[in-house]
């Protein structure tokens, strides 16, 4: 073995160390947690009824002050009519009038494409069968082909029998048309004379084979993939033929919800989704349903791998987005995803096998884009939402650069904090000082000349947030700078490796991590552009408890998001150059989402992680002074905000949903 290879097994084992500690760390800090609840509490000797009666009266008084007392409980409740309200929106309600569903089915396309629609039997109950294919034939885009591919057994003879009876019922359909208008559906000169195609397979071959027998029934142009108990929206095929004619569309996916029973109103989760975001979907199959591709998408490959049965839509969607040249998401809800006993929409464990197969489609899709020794851990909001752990390549330094006025106390617990607690090691600390008056800075400043990894700069001039660290980053020595504010204190002692194994990719523009107010609730977990009174950006989850699983568990796992806080902010020195750095125009505010727009517009990925986390102290360095003139400054940047970035605020975030409310951050629907 020689001395490269030695180091480099070295640098993996002391990384791999470092993420245990890690977890060790928040296992503590959990159970520390539990142990306190129990040690804080002076009636716990009294006896369990007591004690019950106890924790309700604690629960109540404890949701009245959450709420900020009886107002805060009015403002819930208000809230709750107003999410009740909104999925009223939904369901059978967004179903297409008389007239809307004519208007569609009249509509003539430039590119009226085929397509086929895959769905793979096996002992598919009746009512849930006679659903799906009722809600194929509601379609009011009628260029389609139902490849019903059937792998029951001997008692449940009926599946064909009912598959039969609809061939049978929709071939006079066409008939009838035909005979009628001798025209066309959807500009096909000729109408088909079936579009139901159905074969009994010799044997059950699972999801994976029957789907690919399914598939090599398909003669359309593109591909859509439709679980045989679940229901479709009947403007999907519409939706998504509008899509591929506007946009040129070779991948495309909707919103989704569960359901329970027959009853599609009776939603149990509504998934509004981001657009195309490679990160999200390494750790998630978010994508799901409902799927439709360009057939010559699958040239060359296979549809579904058995080899990963259970997650083979996971590792088929990973494997053609990568060869997708237009992926588009709609976001409306045009998917019913049926939850019952045995199908994965009611839980995970009803098929176990599941997670390890979505474990080995992400680690397939990892290795054919050159990662090794990863490492893929199921997360505390669901077994297949996963925390993946990128190798960390060479040993890489780090500058932060921290900007720093007066403030002694802050800085001296920043500092210490990231000397202490990080296991990171090639790294330095760059203070920018900018006008301080105190002399217990500086006092502190002398002690830090003891510190051979702490160097300090002086910025001369008026207060500009963006010129300073500019000014910091054009003294760093290091391959990376990680802009820090002075006000916070690390928490994770890996925190510098979950950022940098994001920022070390080519396609990784900044990444930020977590961070909390001192009472552990959210302060950032990635910004959304447009959302704010100010219409400008906000912090998704703002204000919620640490242990929060987020919005479909987005709390959990490393996701694409449009801008990260500048309060913790990595990102390539040379990137950093060649955005120009902060947008000096942006003295206080919005400099970081306008920085993190800059990357975006260059075609780079910026990343928030919920593995690095740090407490930020905001209100201490920045005052809670918001009004005067420092409200006129903020509403001047915010102007200019808008200004430059008209079209990307117009066009909406991507890694949010039209569907959100953007007067809220906690993902509240909007209500039209």
């Amino acid at each position: 073995m020689d001395y490269k290879e030695a180091y480099e097994q070295e640098h993996i084992k002391n990384a791999e160390l470092a993420g245990r500690i890690a977890d060790l760390e928040a296992g503590n800090e959990e159970l520390q947690f539990k142990l306190d609840r129990i040690k804080n509490n002076p009636l716990w000797k009294i006896s369990k009824p007591l004690r019950s009666l106890m924790h309700f009266g604690i629960r109540q008084a404890r949701r009245v002050t959450n709420c900020g007392g009886p107002k805060g409980i009015a403002a819930k409740i208000a809230y709750k009519k107003r999410e009740r309200a909104a999925k009223a929106q939904f369901g059978t309600a967004s179903f297409p009038a008389p007239k809307q569903a004519a208007k569609e089915r009249e509509t003539v396309f430039a590119r009226p494409v085929k397509v086929s629609i895959l769905v793979p039997l096996y002992n598919t109950p009746e009512v849930f069968l006679r659903e799906m294919l009722d809600s194929v034939l509601a379609q009011t885009y009628e260029n389609w082909e139902l490849c019903l591919a059937d792998g029951s057994d001997a008692e449940h003879g009926y599946v064909g029998d009912i598959c039969r009876e609809y061939k049978k019922k929709d071939d006079a359909y066409l008939a009838a048309k035909r005979q009628e208008s001798e025209g066309a559906v959807q500009g096909v000169k000729v109408l088909p004379e079936s579009r139901i195609v159905y074969r009994k397979l010799a044997k059950n071959e699972g999801i994976a084979g029957n789907t690919n027998a399914c598939y090599e029934m398909a003669t359309g142009d593109y591909v859509g993939l439709f679980d045989h108990d679940d229901i479709l929206h009947p403007s999907a095929l519409f939706a998504y033929v509008q899509a591929i004619n506007e946009q040129g569309a070779d991948y495309l996916y909707c919103d989704e919800t569960t359901f329970k029973g027959s009853d599609i109103n009776r939603m149990l989760t509504m998934h509004f989704k981001p657009d195309y975001a490679p990160d999200n979907l390494r750790a998630n199959n978010y994508i799901c349903h409902f799927s439709v591709f360009a057939k010559r998408l699958m040239e060359g490959t296979e549809l579904f791998r058995t080899k990963f049965n259970g997650s083979q839509d996971h590792d088929m969607i990973l494997r053609l987005t990568d060869r997708a040249e237009k992926i588009v998401h709609i976001p409306r809800l045009l998917y019913y995803w049926r939850s019952h006993e045995g199908s994965v929409a009611s839980g995970i464990d009803a098929k176990p096998y599941a997670i390890q197969a979505a474990k080995g489609a992400v680690a397939d899709h990892l290795r054919t884009h050159g990662f090794t020794n990863f490492k893929i851990e199921s997360t505390r909001a669901f077994e297949t939402i996963f925390r993946i752990r990128y190798q960390i390549i060479g040993n890489p330094k780090i500058s932060v650069v921290i900007a720093n006025k007066d403030h002694r106390e802050d800085l001296h617990r920043c500092i210490s904090s990231v000397l202490e607690k990080s296991t990171y090691d090639n790294y330095e600390i760059i203070v920018v000082e900018n006008n301080s008056t105190g002399q217990e800075i500086f006092s502190y400043y002398e002690e830090l000349k003891d510190e051979e990894r702490v160097k300090l700069v002086t910025y001369k001039g008026g207060f500009n947030y963006s010129a300073i660290n500019n000014l910091g980053v054009s003294q760093a020595s290091g391959e990376y700078v990680l802009l820090l504010n002075n006000d916070t204190e690390v928490i994770s002692v890996n925190w510098l490796e979950e950022l940098l194994m994001y920022a070390q990719r080519e396609d990784v523009g900044a990444v930020g991590g977590k961070l909390y107010y001192a009472d552990k609730t959210i302060q950032h977990a990635g910004v959304v552009i447009g959302l704010g009174a100010h219409r400008t950006a906000g912090h998704t989850h703002y204000k919620q408890p640490r242990q929060n699983l987020g919005y479909m568990g987005r709390l959990c796992y490393a996701q694409n998001v449009s801008a990260v806080t500048g309060a913790c902010l990595m990102v390539k020195k040379k990137v950093y150059e060649a955005a120009g750095g902060l947008d000096e125009s942006f003295a206080v505010s919005l400099n970081d989402v306008d920085f993190c727009l800059k990357l975006r517009e260059k075609g780079l990925l910026n990343v928030f992680t919920p593995f690095a986390e740090l407490y930020h102290y905001e209100s201490a360095s920045r005052g809670l002074d918001d009004t005067g003139e420092k409200a006129e400054r903020y509403n001047a940047e915010s102007a200019h905000f808008r200004e430059k970035w008209k079209k990307a605020l117009a066009a909406g975030d991507p890694y949010y949903n039209p569907n959100f409310s953007l007067d809220r951050s906690d993902f509240s629907l909007k209500v039209k």
